[in-house]
């Protein structure tokens, strides 16, 4: 596996049975290791320098069914499935996906509903 300078890899969550991509994040060593042990996603966080595990505030975590890496070596996908609201919400805006936003005419348009209020989801 190929890790950048920081010592991580990039990583894309997709829904396992929607095809859907939840999220982008980033992982460590010990977040991939940790991932693979518990099959569920646990990821680096840079903003807070210290290791996420997926749900952690909000109680939407991510079973993680499958790690796959591409032909690079550089970026891993999961297979996840979204746990803690019906449709599940990888997003910390209380949407579905955090690829919410589609350009329409040059304007980036929010073309996903807010399922849950962020404010009620994060204390």
């Amino acid at each position: 596996m190929r890790w950048d300078a920081d010592g991580l890899v990039p990583v894309i969550a997709q829904e396992r049975d929607s095809g859907d991509v939840m999220m982008f994040a980033w992982m460590n060593r010990e977040a991939l290791a940790l991932t693979a042990e518990k099959g569920e996603a646990v990821y680096w966080s840079r903003s807070r320098r210290k290791l996420w595990h997926k749900g952690e505030e909000s109680g939407h975590t991510q079973t993680v069914h499958e790690l796959r890496l591409d032909c690079d070596n550089d970026v891993v996908l999961m297979k996840i499935t979204q746990h803690g609201h019906t449709p599940g919400i990888a997003c910390h805006t209380g949407r579905h996906s955090c690829f919410f936003q589609k350009l329409e005419g040059g304007v980036w348009t929010a073309i996903e509903p807010v399922l849950k209020d962020p404010e009620s989801i994060y204390k």
